[in-house]
């Protein structure tokens, strides 16, 4: 547009009041509307270049680049037969902001929903926000996850934006995740807190920089995993709001991960999945099932919560069942009476927590935001 040339266009309204009218030319410096005929929203995107079908160019201008997601989350509608509409919300939504990506996925736990891209954690929660108010949607979000390489046994390499999606550990031979440079300005009173707060996030120091005698300049390479959750909270408690944070893409290195999977009366649950450097699993592990613990409700049955790595239990916790006094009626008489009310009601027990199902409260998905 900007190189002076004509353009034949449908229509041209002028964005100025007093110049509302159409024409067949776009000149250099006038903005314009292209009507153009599309069937879906993805056949075009943003730095797509506009050619006349008669005088085609040879190349695309260069210089644009597709926007690239950073944080993926599940969103699953609460009611599940909504499933279409918040297709459609998608779709209306990305007319107005291009850089979300969505594709359908399926939860055994959350039924039918999309996992969807985002550019931040900020995004993501104005991005759900919007779905909700503007077409009426009650969504839930499971927890945001970042895009992870894997490198498998036979040599290729598989993107993984759902830890329920990585392959066993059999036919794994590295896992890379994504790391950003972070540049930190703080008051230089607060730089311990900083370096002991990156420190546990796994932060390589790169740069620190005295800009004043009161104030600091540190740049970090951070795992993007570890800042998508609660870093930016944790960071301005830690400098009583005062530090600045910013960071960028830098690449992907090779960790130490390993997917810890959450079970629920014995039945893993895919959307409470997460991949975690391997030195935190079990600490993490404990803090999960803790945090549900609180969460699910007690049935008539006792409901263990397990956290583990492939077969292997790292930590464990139990919700206890409902108490009914079986015995109540008893007033007197042998005591093999009561002991027979205590069998029978110790074996319905037991089949309950083989046929039982756990319906899980919608906190349950957003306990993995509480963990350390």
């Amino acid at each position: 547009m900007g190189s002076g040339k004509r353009h034949e266009v449908l229509d041209l309204y002028y964005p100025h009041p007093f110049r509302q009218q159409k024409s067949d030319e776009i000149k250099c410096g006038e903005i314009g509307v292209v009507v153009l005929g599309l069937k879906t929203v993805s056949d075009i995107k943003v730095g797509d270049t506009i050619t006349d079908f008669q005088n085609k160019t040879k190349e695309p201008i260069e210089g644009f680049e597709e926007v690239k997601s950073y944080v993926f989350a599940g969103i699953y509608p609460i009611e599940t037969d909504r499933f279409e509409e918040l297709r459609d919300a998608l779709d209306k939504l990305k007319l107005n902001d291009a850089s979300i990506s969505y594709e359908p996925e399926t939860s055994a736990a959350l039924g039918f929903g999309f996992r969807v891209g985002f550019l931040g954690l900020l995004h993501m929660e104005v991005v759900k926000e919007r779905l909700e108010r503007e077409f009426n949607l009650d969504l839930i979000a499971t927890a945001p996850t970042v895009t992870y390489l894997v490198k498998t046994t036979k040599g290729s390499i598989k993107e993984i934006h759902n830890p329920s999606s990585l392959p066993p550990t059999s036919e794994i031979e590295e896992i890379k995740e994504p790391y950003v440079k972070a540049t930190i300005i703080t008051p230089s009173e607060f730089l311990g807190n900083i370096i002991t707060l990156v420190s546990q996030k796994r932060g390589i120091q790169k740069k620190m920089d005295y800009m004043t005698p009161r104030r600091v300049l540190l740049e970090y390479h951070i795992p993007m995993n570890e800042i998508v959750m609660d870093f930016y909270d944790k960071l301005k408690s830690a400098t009583k709001g005062y530090a600045s944070f910013d960071y960028e893409f830098f690449g992907y290195e090779t960790g130490d991960l390993v997917k810890l999977d959450i079970k629920v009366a014995g039945e893993s649950v895919d959307a409470l999945s997460i991949i975690v450097p391997h030195q935190k699993a079990q600490s993490r592990g404990r803090e999960l099932v803790k945090a549900m613990k609180e969460i699910v409700p007690r049935q008539l049955f006792e409901v263990a919560i397990q956290a583990s790595i492939g077969n292997k239990i790292i930590a464990r916790e139990t919700v206890k069942s409902m108490g009914k006094n079986v015995t109540a009626k008893c007033y007197g008489g042998d005591i093999s009476r009561k002991r027979k009310l205590l069998e029978k009601q110790k074996e319905g027990k037991k089949r309950m927590k083989s046929i039982g199902k756990v319906q899980l409260p919608q906190e349950a998905f957003l306990s993995v935001l509480k963990i350390d």
